[in-house]
């Protein structure tokens, strides 16, 4: 840390230092979190946050934007050669509001979006009646199978068919398969809906060409950058330019999505949050991201084979990306008691609802975990092989001290032998 802040505010100091140690000494297994590189580190913490911007390169409402134009144009550009897009906006904060401006991109308040519902996998933004999306857009949702809590697309036809939802959507926050894109497509056609695919999730596996690509078939992409992406916290839009629903209207598809994010959404946008992205886009185009994203599926698959030997159930049975989706009811233990008790010994994780849980979202009857970050720090398929028996060891013990001592102990093992920031005082 720098001596700088160290010496004017101790007290943040501390807790950044608290933090890195947290990070260093824990096995991370959050699904929507990773660990970025130095690179993107230096970016984010550079002096580009004191720019003003607003407006798009080449149409700024400030001046002295040359330099962040370069930048800006860079993130685009690479974000279009990663995915095979047309069109990119690299503006977005966060992930809801990507999602936001896509959606007052392709519809107007009161519009049906038919979106998964969020009990069954689906996110706050794919229309929770506690979201803007769910109080400003009429939400049609769709979910999976009881047995064997697959979206069943037969179904999904069927509801499209009756409801003609504006946008279609595709996309999930906890669900551990492979979404089917041409049939989303074929659905959103026949119905004349525009196809939108939130990959915030698996957009870095889609990078790394371990996961389908959405793009051949969806009109509108959003994605967070920092889950498997391991870029920045923010987002970006990704679009087809031509409107294939309203091919004669004023603004084609690109123009809309601009439109939407500014001036319509946001004001400023944060330049040194969007050179992280272009330093995060410029790392994936590398050789080595690719068998990184087939590594975090391979860890994933050993993590949860371990975890069903281990008595564990799994929703849907297993994974076929970076999720897992654990349903702990044989346990006895609740969501939160099992997120807590995890915490306690260095594993985080966090609760999450399972499909027909009849628990609450606070306290639900699940635990949501992924392989992203322990991928990053390098653990191969043996080691989460075993990180799933100490988890189960935990779940099935929560209330023995020396199973968790144990397991604390296993922790600290695991950790040191995988350095995480080595050197931290000399980021300045």
């Amino acid at each position: 840390m720098s001596s700088h802040l160290k010496q004017f505010d101790p007290e943040v100091a501390e807790q950044i230092e608290n933090e890195v140690r947290r990070q260093r000494e824990g096995l991370e297994m959050i699904a929507s979190e990773n660990l970025v590189s130095r690179s993107v580190l230096e970016a984010v913490g550079s002096p580009l946050t004191n720019k003003y911007s607003e407006g798009y390169p080449g149409k700024r409402y400030y001046g002295g934007n040359e330099c962040i134009d370069i930048i800006e144009n860079l993130a685009r550009d690479r974000g279009c050669e990663l995915f095979g897009a047309e069109h990119a906006n690299v503006q977005p904060h966060a992930g809801s509001q990507a999602n936001m401006a896509a959606y007052f991109a392709l519809a107007e308040p009161g519009d049906k979006i038919m979106a998964m519902d969020l009990a069954m996998g689906g996110h706050l933004t794919h229309g929770s009646p506690v979201n803007f999306s769910g109080k400003l857009f009429t939400i049609i949702p769709y979910g999976v199978r009881r047995d064997t809590h697959l979206i069943d697309m037969d179904e999904v036809r069927s509801i499209a068919l009756k409801e003609k939802p504006k946008i279609l959507l595709a996309g999930y926050t906890a669900y551990s398969r492979i979404l089917d894109f041409a049939a989303f497509k074929k659905i959103a056609d026949d119905v004349g809906a525009y196809l939108m695919v939130d990959m915030a999730h698996f957009a870095g596996l889609v990078a790394g060409h371990a996961y389908p690509s959405p793009f051949p078939y969806a009109d509108v992409v959003t994605t967070t950058t920092h889950k498997t992406l391991r870029g920045p916290r923010g987002a970006a839009i990704f679009s087809k330019t031509e409107d294939r629903l309203d091919p004669d209207g004023k603004k084609n598809l690109a123009q809309k999505i601009d439109f939407a994010v500014f001036p319509f959404m946001q004001g400023g946008p944060l330049d040194h949050v969007i050179a992280g992205k272009a330093v995060a886009f410029k790392e994936a185009l590398q050789p080595a991201f690719s068998t990184y994203a087939h590594q975090i599926i391979k860890n994933a698959k050993a993590l949860a084979e371990s975890l069903i030997n281990n008595g564990i159930d799994l929703v849907s049975g297993g994974t076929d990306n970076h999720l897992v989706l654990l349903d702990i009811t044989k346990t006895n233990v609740s969501g939160k008691e099992a997120e807590t008790v995890l915490d306690s010994v260095g594993i985080y994780t966090n609760k999450n609802m399972i499909p027909y849980d009849p628990r609450k979202p606070m306290d639900p009857s699940g635990l949501r975990i992924g392989t992203a970050a322990l991928t990053t720090r390098n653990f191969s398929e043996d080691e989460l092989a075993q990180i799933g028996e100490m988890i189960a060891h935990v779940l099935h013990n929560p209330n023995q001290k020396d199973v968790l001592q144990g397991v604390r102990q296993r922790v600290a093992d695991v950790t040191s032998a995988h350095p995480l920031y080595e050197g931290w005082a000399s980021i300045q």
